[in-house]
């Protein structure tokens, strides 16, 4: 007599393993998806400090020193932890039963957050070159 597993997500596991909760599902899930596009995100960032740096040559050098530089590293920790915000959405929804609906929308909320982080960016690495050109 072979016991099947009650939970999909135990295929294959071992018949003695413990239940996966459906926090973990859902969480294993969340993150599957948002640390792929983390990369896309910190790419399109990239490309925005990128553009304006070239674009103010040679006047934005002086952002290449150490000192901006390191403050350039922490608003781009900053941005990443700022990224994380769109796990309590994930969980939240996918907690409301809308699972299904969810999956094949939450890259609408990947899209605003980008472009929203991307134009802070854009503010944030303009009022640098300008503060930089003033003195």
């Amino acid at each position: 007599m072979t016991s099947e597993p009650q939970d999909a997500s135990l295929a294959g596991a071992p018949p003695d393993a413990p239940p996966r909760s459906k926090l973990a599902e859902l969480a294993a899930d969340a993150v599957r998806y948002w640390e792929l596009r983390r990369l896309f995100y910190n790419m399109v960032l990239a490309t925005v400090v990128l553009i304006h740096l070239v674009s103010a040559w040679p006047g934005s050098m002086p952002l290449l020193s150490r000192d901006r530089v390191l403050v350039t590293f922490m608003l781009a920790v900053a941005a990443n932890i700022l990224y994380c915000a769109a796990y309590p959405v994930d969980l939240f929804v996918q907690f409301a039963g809308l699972r299904a609906t969810w999956s094949r929308l939450r890259w609408i909320l990947w899209t605003v957050g980008t472009v929203f982080a991307a134009t802070i960016t854009h503010f944030v690495v303009k009022f640098m070159i300008e503060s930089v050109a003033r003195h």
